[in-house]
């Protein structure tokens, strides 16, 4: 493994900066790295070669500039990109060409990342391991033979693979922090808003928030300032200054924590967590507390709803995005022989470019919203939302921040829960409710269980993002990065 693989995306910017290291080189690193390892790995779909050397080379002949100049960058395949394919790992869109770039592809560019390729996912993000990916699972660079997560489990592994030092990934339910904490590495979900959409092939309109994921608290940070910002395009776009995110992580790596008020949820207490989890987030109190730290209990009654609220809405919201996906304009077509009018052609088209979880949840969601059950389910699971959004409320009077392990479990083994929908979607139980809410929430590795790592989460009030950054840092400060076992030594 190369030295410059190793390094974060604030030292190889400096790097670049100072003439230690071409951007040339530094992407030829990962590429070279992308080579070695993700056969094994399988966190990308599409590496771009060419298209990553030629922008390092306009770094390095002094043609762009920006702060994260030459920084190598994966990107998760829902996300437009020109020129490049997007697939959201889905049969239906393979090999679709996006015409225009996304707006945090544009600002990602300006800011003069080089991106590496498309990351791999859950189709459509709709699950938890990335196992629902049309093109085949990615495992986790910790334990090949388990999950990395999802919905975008191909991003956070090619971090902990040392396959990228950035990557940008998508949280509907908690499809960055999920995937960070059990690869042990940082993921953040922005204020809804705080983030565009538009480029991002969506899924739940009102929860998807595309983010910032890193190896540690400060990249990520410093990615998140870049791509974060009002845009008139995306109507849910909020037209307010970015907090300082960086300067807040920077900050909070002082290891000061005094006067900030953590408040640690009592419908989080345990129940459904592995022991392992819970202790490595006792422990991660523990150390909060000596860095200045008060804990605060807090009562949300709502969040126990959350999980069925959330698959009520975001199947809802997905049947009606997916409608576009009919085999007429882009993307597959199946079954137009002449024979067959142009609604047995849709129904071919999306009987073999849907997969089954697609599926599952468009007939969930079209069930949902149908006269007679609106009120009943999608209506009801409307009032939950608003309940839940009191909660976090009321939770601020208290708090400054409110504190939970990111996941119940460590990274489970493939094929462990696929046959039980339910149980697969407990891996989101404590990240769902802050999608609801809108807020900004981080998973930061706090340690491991029987080898594996645990993510602990922190969640913020709504444009408050530089708070959950703040304590995450102080965290990381005190228990350290996490570093995964070398695939060289695995293979």
């Amino acid at each position: 493994m190369s030295d410059l693989t190793k390094m974060s995306a604030a030292q190889l910017a400096k790097a670049i900066a100072d003439k230690e290291a071409s951007a040339v080189e530094v992407a030829t690193a990962h590429l070279d790295r992308i080579d070695a390892v993700d056969e094994r790995v399988h966190a990308f779909l599409h590496v771009d070669r060419e298209g990553a050397l030629a922008a390092a080379a306009k770094v390095d002949a002094g043609e762009v500039s920006g702060p994260l100049a030459g920084v190598p960058i994966a990107v998760k395949d829902v996300i437009a990109t020109k020129g490049v394919p997007t697939t959201a790992a889905s049969k239906i869109l393979e090999g679709w060409r996006p015409p225009y770039d996304a707006t945090l592809v544009e600002r990602l560019r300006v800011a003069g990342t080089v991106m590496l390729g498309k990351t791999n996912m859950d189709e459509f993000a709709m699950g938890s391991s990335t196992e629902y990916s049309a093109y085949g699972p990615t495992n986790n660079p910790w334990d090949l033979g388990r999950i990395p997560g999802g919905s975008g489990g191909g991003s956070a592994a090619a971090l902990a693979a040392y396959e990228a030092p950035l990557a940008i990934g998508t949280d509907t339910g908690g499809s960055i922090r999920q995937p960070g904490a059990v690869t042990g590495t940082v993921g953040a979900k922005p204020t809804y808003g705080g983030t565009s959409r538009y480029g991002l092939i969506a899924f739940s309109s009102s929860l998807d928030t595309p983010g910032p994921c890193a190896r540690n608290v400060e990249d990520a940070a410093l990615l998140h300032s870049v791509i974060a910002g009002h845009d008139p395009r995306d109507s849910t776009s909020i037209d307010q200054p970015v907090p300082d995110v960086i300067g807040a992580a920077r900050l909070g790596a002082g290891g000061d924590l005094s006067g900030v008020k953590l408040g640690v949820v009592k419908e989080f207490a345990g129940d459904g967590s592995e022991p392992g989890v819970l202790s490595a987030f006792h422990e991660s109190l523990e150390a909060l507390v000596k860095l200045g730290a008060e804990i605060v209990e807090v009562s949300c009654p709502h969040f126990q709803y959350a999980l069925p609220a959330y698959y009520l809405i975001a199947p809802s919201e997905a049947s009606s995005n997916l409608a576009r996906f009919d085999g007429v304009r882009y993307g597959l077509r199946t079954g137009d022989d002449g024979s067959r009018s142009l609604e047995e052609v849709m129904s071919l088209t999306r009987e073999a470019g849907f997969g089954p979880e697609v599926k599952r949840r468009i007939i969930l969601g079209t069930y949902a919203l149908s006269s007679g059950y609106y009120d009943a389910y999608y209506g009801q699971a409307q009032k939950v939302r608003t309940l839940i959004t009191r909660d976090f409320e009321a939770a601020w009077q208290k708090a400054d921040v409110l504190v939970s392990p990111t996941t119940p479990f460590v990274a489970f083994p493939f094929g462990s829960r696929t046959s039980d929908p339910y149980q697969m979607y407990l891996a989101d139980l404590f990240t769902i409710p802050t999608n609801l809410y809108g807020g900004p929430a981080i998973s930061v590795p706090c340690g491991l269980s029987e080898g594996l790592p645990v993510g602990f989460q922190v969640m913020a009030p709504t444009m408050a993002d530089d708070r959950m950054y703040r304590v995450a840092a102080a965290l990381e400060s005190a228990v350290g990065t996490l570093t995964p076992p070398t695939l060289e030594a695995s293979a």
